[in-house]
């Protein structure tokens, strides 16, 4: 499984945006998929997971509200619509799968990677 994210791009602060995870084959309907971030200069943060079966979701804890996780196995895409955005949100955002997982918000617990999407906030 190959994993494609998406939708990155230049947005002002209190914009919308909303990236995709997306394989080519063949599926990702048995993969929990995680949204992980990197600003300039700082450590990988977890921002959003969803399990395997879509059963069960989790955030950082500074984005709920904001941010939300959804899946579309008909479509094998996992998306993050990040809503009311800040310069702070400023990253590369990665996304992530694991077979059968549920929704653990470590890095290691993943073992699939796409290869990054681009987010700049202007202020």
């Amino acid at each position: 499984v190959q994993l494609q994210a998406s939708g990155g791009g230049l947005v002002q602060a209190g914009d919308s945006l909303k990236l995709s995870c997306a394989t080519s084959a063949p599926s990702l309907s048995t993969y929990a998929v995680a949204w992980f971030r990197q600003a300039p200069g700082k450590e990988r943060e977890f921002v959003a997971a969803i399990s395997w079966n879509g059963g069960s979701t989790a955030y950082a804890d500074s984005l709920k509200g904001r941010f939300t996780i959804s899946r579309d196995d008909a479509k094998n895409t996992v998306t993050l619509q990040m809503n009311s955005l800040k310069p702070e949100d400023t990253a590369v955002y990665y996304c992530a799968a694991d077979q059968w997982g549920g929704v653990p918000k470590y890095s290691r617990a993943y073992d699939l990677w796409g290869q990054g999407t681009l987010v700049t906030v202007s202020s």
